[in-house]
């Protein structure tokens, strides 16, 4: 009975298979490769820029005024601070 089990052993393959070793293409082979494949990114780029809906000029217009707006007010309030704590530094400098 352990002999069978001994050629059963002895018969399966090895746990780890050969690696094989893929050879490297022609250069010129390689760079139409890539350009196939850019031109594939690209196809694929154009369709998605079809898919996208674009706001109106109203709906921009607005966006844009409330993007400066905050700006302008976020600027203001940081030149508050700046004043008040450079006011204060200095007034606690000269004590």
């Amino acid at each position: 009975m352990g002999d069978s089990v001994e050629k059963k052993l002895e018969t399966t393959p090895e746990a780890k298979p050969e690696k094989k070793v893929a050879e490297k293409p022609a250069k010129k082979a390689e760079k139409k490769e890539n350009g196939s494949k850019l031109a594939i990114f690209f196809k694929g780029v154009k369709s998605e820029f079809k898919k996208i809906t674009w706001p109106d000029k109203h709906s921009t217009f607005k966006q844009s005024v409330a993007v400066v707006s905050i700006s302008v007010v976020v600027g203001l309030i940081i030149a508050i601070l700046d004043y008040v704590l450079q006011y204060g530094v200095s007034f606690i400098t000269q004590l």
